[in-house]
């Protein structure tokens, strides 16, 4: 019996031993990618496999990207497509200078205020016709391709074309989104069953999906370039269609659009500088976390440990309340950026961090989010952080007949309070939570990276960072590390009183640290939704570029 327990004993300890890695962090899934030419991180590894086929085809870092987005928006609906927005980053070797592109869509003229406060709306709903704002992504692509692309765009387009012409097997999770997604939205809109169902029934992992509508739709704007798609029959179907399911996108709405390149901003943290676009996205949360928390010295402080979680999630309740307060569209903040992200406001608020007490700061309402981060390099040095959605979800529910696409509903983000700096009003741009993040040291590309997951992408940005920076985990390693995320709860006035929300942690942190944190009054939860992460580092000395890829999601990074 006793011979019979020790062999029991030695097979199971070498069947645990069998399983975890030889090097590198206990939580790690894999090692890094490693590439000298070219390296392509997606959250789809046949997207990535595109991005790949380009960069060797001579195509710039932009010019992949492009590709790649373009394949998620068939590949992966749930996030990504046409009918969204796009932010990007983009590191120029040439000119050693990093450029940023706002390419997010206004909301319509003809809607205005006045229309939902007579029609007694509080809220601009989730999905139909009100949320939609034009769609900012293809003008993205031209804009960046304009300055930066070196193929034709028709190639750039054409693998994902003859993917949706002749099919491709979605992934896991791709597969369990589009079952909820489809399944809520054709009960309740036209042409979501005829565009996104394999022969009207909802796929399954390994079905293959074809998009036929898209197709065609890739083929008009690689023929006719970023005019055919807001200034002809694209335009005008999908406006058309908008109106009649009674919404107010017009097609002078798509005529009138235009992308903005605008200076990315930073704050030096530990040495490294960090990059973010300003509002109307959200980036700068994520300077302004970096701010207050370097006045903490985490080199005595372990990853993990209650003191780590408890001024993490301090320093994040604290700017949200400023997020609440203060982010909108840049044309009608009534603050600067500059005086946000000031160390001495940061050294005010870091003030009001007890150390022994979880706070209570109020904020307004958070939201939920379906994106896709995507990150490139190339031989020459060129690197580019994009990403791009629909926001909630697919977006709207509203699919135009026979275009293969689904309009986002980022508009859902404006505020109906009148005075506040994201309140609604025609022809702006919304509140946005999607955010591509850029580190440089010295002047000199150190990583390209970004974190999906609607509101916790800030503090997925930041958790990255502090893995990276202050607990010395490689590209891999900061992506696959427990997360935790801060969530709100609504009080009786409708705003969120984020002291009396939940820290949700994954599994891998300690119990004694979930202890000590409830002794401090936070209430710890499970179950949260801790984002996609995709990133590029490059070491300048050996000159090669190490990729990630988030392993809670399906993606891949690859490199040559």
């Amino acid at each position: 019996m006793r011979k019979s327990i020790l062999t029991l004993f030695l097979l199971s300890t070498t069947l645990l031993i069998a399983q975890d890695r030889l090097t590198g962090r206990n939580f790690a899934t894999r090692s890094e990618v490693i590439g000298q030419h070219g390296m392509v991180a997606s959250s789809q590894p046949l997207a990535t496999q595109i991005g790949i086929d380009i960069l060797k085809k001579g195509g710039s870092a932009v010019d992949a990207a492009i590709a790649v987005n373009a394949a998620l928006g068939l590949m992966e609906p749930t996030g990504s497509g046409i009918g969204g927005d796009l932010f990007a980053i983009v590191w120029d070797a040439k000119t050693k200078k990093l450029y940023g592109l706002n390419a997010s869509g206004r909301s319509p003229k003809a809607l205005t205020l006045d229309y939902f406060t007579k029609n007694n709306i509080t809220h601009i709903p989730a999905s139909g016709p009100l949320p939609v704002s034009v769609p900012g992504c293809v003008d993205g692509w031209f804009e960046l391709h304009k300055k930066f692309g070196k193929i034709a765009m028709k190639d750039i387009l054409s693998p994902t074309i003859k993917y949706a012409e002749e099919g491709f097997p979605t992934t896991e999770l791709i597969a369990y989104y589009l079952q909820g997604s489809i399944k809520r939205y054709m009960g309740m809109y036209p042409n979501v069953k005829e565009t996104y169902t394999v022969d009207g029934k909802l796929p399954r992992k390994g079905d293959i999906i074809k998009n036929p509508f898209l197709a065609n739709t890739y083929k008009k704007i690689a023929a006719g370039g970023r005019d055919a798609f807001y200034k002809g029959d694209i335009a005008r179907e999908s406006a058309k269609f908008i109106q009649e399911q009674g919404g107010f996108l017009a097609y002078e709405d798509f005529a009138a659009h235009k992308s903005d390149w605008i200076e990315p901003v930073s704050t030096n943290y530990r040495g490294y500088d960090v990059w973010e676009l300003p509002p109307n996205g959200q980036g700068i949360a994520t300077l302004q976390m970096l701010n207050i928390i370097e006045g903490y010295d985490f080199s005595k402080i372990s990853f993990g440990s209650a003191e780590h979680l408890h001024i993490v999630n301090e320093a994040k309740k604290l700017v949200f309340e400023d997020r609440a307060k203060y982010y909108a569209d840049a044309d009608f903040m009534k603050v600067s950026v500059a005086d946000l992200l000031s160390k001495e406001y940061a050294k005010e608020r870091r003030a009001l961090i007890n150390p022994d007490k979880a706070g209570v700061f109020k904020a307004g309402k958070e939201s939920d989010g379906g994106t896709v981060y995507l990150t490139v390099a190339d031989k020459d040095g060129n690197m580019v952080s994009l990403i791009q959605s629909n926001y909630r979800g697919m977006g709207s529910g509203m699919v135009p007949p026979k275009l293969g696409y689904m309009l986002q509903n980022r508009g859902e983000c404006f505020n109906l309070t009148t005075g506040n700096p994201n309140s609604y009003a025609p022809q702006k741009r919304p509140f946005h939570t999607i955010i591509p993040g850029f580190v440089t040291k010295q002047g000199v590309p150190f990583m390209s990276f970004g974190v999906m997951g609607g509101d916790f992408q800030p503090q997925g940005h930041l958790q990255v960072l502090m893995n990276v920076i202050d607990f010395g985990m490689n590209l891999q390693e900061a992506g696959d590390a427990p997360r935790f995320e801060h969530v709100g709860s609504t009080d009786f006035t409708g705003e969120l009183a984020l002291g009396k929300g939940e820290i949700l942690i994954e599994s891998g942190f300690d119990f004694e640290s979930i202890k000590t944190l409830i002794g401090k009054g936070h209430k710890v939860g499970f179950g949260g939704y801790y984002g996609g992460y995709q990133a590029i580092m490059y070491d300048p000395v050996r000159k090669v570029f190490f990729g990630a890829s988030e392993s809670r999601k399906d993606g891949a990074a690859a490199g040559y």
